[in-house]
């Protein structure tokens, strides 16, 4: 026997998050897909593509009616087994409301999709400047 097989085999490491700076426009919801988009391919999750792109959608959407005038942060990581975490870290410390839109509203629906897509683990963390808006989604 080798020292190799004797030795006890090392935890994988845990891979890397993806983060971004954006500014507060309309158009850095594409740079931010292409973010979540690029990491889960990386990872192997692309069955999680299709709606971490939209969650990532909707929270940059949200950071860009907050009036801030620097940069966004945008992040994807795996802090824990089971789960990818989505985030959107602003300068605004006015927290997201879940409303429930009427049938007739075409706006007010995006933290609802957000509720949905993750099945309730989503939340909002007060930091010294802003705050930031994350999204857990499990990994089947």
């Amino acid at each position: 026997m080798t020292t190799a097989e004797l030795a006890p085999a090392e935890p994988a490491p845990r891979p890397g998050p993806a983060t971004a700076s954006l500014r507060y426009r309309p158009e850095s919801a594409r740079a931010a897909r292409l973010l979540v988009r690029g990491k889960l391919t990386e990872w192997g999750l692309a069955e999680l593509v299709d709606p971490a792109e939209l969650i990532v959608t909707e929270l940059v959407s949200n950071a860009c009616k907050t009036g801030c005038l620097t940069f966004m942060q945008v992040a994807v990581r795996r802090p824990a087994p089971g789960f990818v975490r989505v985030s959107v870290r602003d300068g605004s410390s006015e927290l997201p409301v879940l409303l429930e839109a009427g049938e007739d509203e075409e706006c007010h629906r995006g933290l609802a999709l957000v509720h949905e897509l993750t099945g309730g683990r989503w939340g909002t963390t007060l930091e010294s400047r802003g705050k930031s808006v994350h999204a857990d989604l499990p990994i089947p």
